[in-house]
């Protein structure tokens, strides 16, 4: 019965949890811009990897490994051109 809890989700949960809640702290606390991107920025890359090697099942299986990645790299690559082609045309104004 033991091998059938979750345990590694569950724990993941919780960590994807306080990774949250420090995010948020950023909010309540008064701290300088710099350290405010720090914090945000330490906690999203620890709660994405969090998420793609618990939740998504990165390290588990050599079979479709390969397919992961790729899915990653072309997921990353949709989010980068959104973000960037909102600030070409939003920040610095670059349209047609």
């Amino acid at each position: 019965m033991k091998q059938l809890f979750p345990i590694r989700h569950v724990m993941g949960f919780l960590a994807s949890l306080v990774l949250s809640v420090a995010a948020l702290a950023v909010i309540y606390l008064d701290l300088s811009n710099t350290a405010n991107m720090a914090i945000l920025l330490v906690t999203a890359l620890i709660q994405a990897s969090l998420q793609l090697f618990l939740f998504m099942h990165i390290g588990e299986s050599a079979d479709t490994k390969k397919e992961l990645y790729i899915n990653i790299a072309y997921a990353l690559f949709v989010g980068l051109v959104t973000i960037f082609g909102t600030l070409f045309i939003f920040v610095w104004g670059w349209y047609a």
